[in-house]
């Protein structure tokens, strides 16, 4: 079985008897009876493109007359693994089609056809737009940087190592924990506002998990051998990078509490800059056409999915938005060399903007979940501290008992109080909120369990009384403590 990028099927026909131009206008006219959207149309052959359907996003239909032979090729223009025996059908259709109109006309009919033909200039068959995917023809090719195949396969030998070494380090291949994530550079605004910057680039190379690495890497592999025959080494790298960036400033400045991670953003970035280039002429019209409804189902698709409660939907939008706006500044030097907006001023333009854009959110956005952590590390001391009473021996002295129930003990629990009604004022998350209303519940019952074991301690003819109503106060602590945790 030929390994590809995406699924194709290539087949080898005679021309018959048939001169080249006689067989290139059979074959188009057996191209229109499929309603085939014509493409290019050379001295050798011609690039068509079928209709989108339920079983593909559209194949691309290359014939190239060489030698008396026609080699046809159909592949499938998206980014589905599996085509349904499509592009088998497609060839076979055609190769009937021709078939039975070489029957059917007559030498007359076939001469007036053959002299319809409309070819502009002398020139070969150009590459198509899927060519660079052949070059990836098989598993070791992925990870090999070529010609028109460079950067792609960097960055996905980047990721991949990075997983490999998370993984020899301990870290869970299938589910890695959040903590591992953080330590490994996921973006989380907590720690990326303070003083963590750099997690806003090296999120994009941090997978949460094998599937989430894979699923990611045939993404970029895809789009990689698209975009960056188009766009070229420094284009596609720098592209990658300030998209990526984008991604996660635009997650930093909408998530309050999600740990992000993943190249998705980025690659979101590159289908933004792909779609761009598809609104413009620098790609075949018949193309544009046919590969727009692979690239807006793949994004329509993973933005439904990003709904879910675990995906970071909002990286795919910063990066997607992002994508189009390099996509559009790149387009002027791609189009004309000569343009005003050269590369090296458009890639200027871009990393300069971006910059900015980050420096703009990075210190504008507020980090209460940073200040909320800090002052929760603060009452955790505290809290230490006070319930060093119950780790005193039965033969502390009464002074000492009553001393210590004071300071730390009651005095910390006022101190608890305070940090919980100054986070109050912060702007948290609704969970946050919830959490503060039972931590002031717990300070205070641990507060009035204090005050009775003094009363206890300096006079025990109330034992009975007092004991019962810190029996009381108990199963409300724990109560307490189970409802807090839940909402961790």
């Amino acid at each position: 079985m030929a390994f590809g990028i995406s699924p194709k099927h290539i087949q080898e026909i005679s021309l018959e008897g048939l001169s080249t131009e006689e067989f290139l206008a059979l074959a188009l006219e057996g191209a229109k009876l499929e309603t085939w959207e014509i493409g290019t149309v050379k001295k050798n052959g011609f690039i068509a493109y079928s209709g989108f359907s339920l079983s593909s996003y559209g194949e691309e239909i290359k014939m190239t007359i060489e030698n008396g032979n026609a080699t046809i090729k159909s592949e499938c223009t998206g980014s589905q693994i599996l085509d349904h025996g499509r592009n088998k059908n497609n060839i076979g259709n055609l190769i009937i089609n021709i078939s039975n109109l070489k029957e059917k006309l007559s030498r007359e009919e076939l001469t007036e056809l053959t002299n319809t033909l409309s070819i502009k200039g002398d020139d070969l068959l150009p590459e198509s737009a899927l060519e660079t995917k052949s070059k990836v023809s098989d598993i070791l090719a992925i990870f090999k940087p070529t010609e028109g195949y460079f950067i792609t396969p960097i960055l996905i030998n980047i990721n991949i190592a990075v997983m490999i070494i998370m993984i020899l380090t301990g870290v869970s291949a299938i589910n890695p924990s959040g903590e591992d994530l953080l330590t490994w550079g996921a973006n989380y605004r907590a720690m990326t506002l303070d003083g963590g910057w750099w997690r806003l680039l090296t999120c994009c190379f941090l997978h949460i998990g094998i599937v989430h690495l894979l699923m990611n890497m045939y993404a970029l592999l895809y789009i990689g051998v698209l975009l960056e025959p188009i766009l070229g080494r420094t284009r596609f790298l720098v592209a990658y990078l300030v998209t990526g960036i984008a991604a996660s400033v635009t997650s930093l400045a909408w998530h309050d509490l999600i740990i992000s991670a993943g190249a998705s953003g980025a690659i979101f970035g590159m289908y933004g800059i792909f779609l761009a280039m598809l609104t413009t002429n620098l790609i075949e019209r018949s193309a544009r056409k046919a590969m727009l409804s692979s690239v807006l189902i793949f994004v329509g698709y993973n933005l439904l999915n990003g709904l879910q409660g675990s995906v970071d939907n909002a990286a795919h939008i910063g990066g997607l938005v992002s994508g189009m706006l390099v996509g559009y500044i790149f387009y002027p030097a791609l189009k004309d060399k000569d343009a005003i907006i050269s590369e090296k001023y458009s890639i200027r333009i871009i990393s300069v903007g971006v910059i900015v854009a980050t420096i703009f959110i990075y210190f504008t956005t507020t980090n209460a979940i940073g200040i909320y952590d800090r002052k929760m590390t603060e009452f955790l001391d505290l809290e230490r501290e006070a319930l060093v009473v119950y780790n005193l021996s039965d033969t502390t002295s009464q002074v000492s008992m009553l001393r210590i129930l004071k300071n730390p003990g009651m005095a910390n629990w006022k101190k608890c109080l305070k940090i919980v009604d100054d986070v109050n004022g912060l702007n948290l998350p609704m969970q946050l909120k919830e959490r503060n209303k039972l931590m002031r519940i717990y300070c205070n019952i641990r507060l009035e369990t204090y005050n009775l074991l003094h009363d206890l301690t300096k006079d025990t003819t109330q034992r009975e009384r007092i004991n019962a109503e810190i029996e009381n106060l108990n199963i409300n602590l724990q109560k307490t403590i189970e409802a807090v945790e839940q909402i961790k």
